[in-house]
């Protein structure tokens, strides 16, 4: 076989798997839970005036010790729960109520769970040399926030974004070059 057929060769080879050499990622903070469903699913069994902190920590929401929690101070937890003043107090959930008036007693969680994955797409010798890349990026984010008073929750709620898909596209027209035509032009502005 001579060099050309043997090239030709080894660039079709190359050309049908390539797109198995781009690289791929994944982003998790501390779910614990694979799908925005899931979360969901687990939250929905808290209920207010029943559910303790320990049957909290069997759903997968530990607000001792999880580190995707955050304790929201008195002051930031008034204006979260009851954040339009015209809204008669005795129209709030009473569990709002009850921590209002609990003041410091009443402790306010609030629960970040992601996921993020990233797989490149396209053409490998495109991406690999900078002309043109493409991420298609797939998401979600579950945002949880319970109010607790000694030990049992007195008010849940939920929310985030249940499904993300997007695709970040980038074209460099000079390819390998850009980044080294975009230092000198910040070189020239200085």
């Amino acid at each position: 076989m001579n060099f050309a057929r043997r090239f030709c060769v080894v660039v079709a080879l190359l050309l049908g798997g390539c797109a198995q050499m781009l690289p791929r990622a994944n982003t998790e903070v501390s779910a614990g839970f694979d799908t925005f469903e899931a979360a969901a699913a687990a939250f929905e069994q808290i209920v207010s005036r029943r559910t303790t902190v320990d049957e909290m920590k069997a759903l997968g929401f530990d607000i001792r010790a999880s580190a995707n929690r955050t304790l929201i101070p008195y002051p930031q937890l008034t204006a979260r729960l009851s954040p339009d003043p015209g809204v008669p107090f005795e129209t709030l959930d009473s569990g709002i109520r009850e921590c209002i008036l609990a003041h410091q007693a009443c402790e306010a969680y609030e629960f970040h769970l992601s996921r993020e994955v990233t797989h490149r797409e396209g053409s490998f010798f495109l991406d690999f040399l900078n002309f043109r890349r493409n991420v298609r990026v797939q998401s979600w984010r579950f945002d949880g926030l319970v109010a607790v008073r000694d030990g049992v929750v007195l008010f849940r709620s939920y929310g985030g974004e249940p499904s993300n898909d997007r695709v970040d596209r980038q074209v460099n027209p000079l390819g390998p070059l850009q980044s080294t035509g975009e230092a000198a032009g910040g070189l020239v502005h200085r």
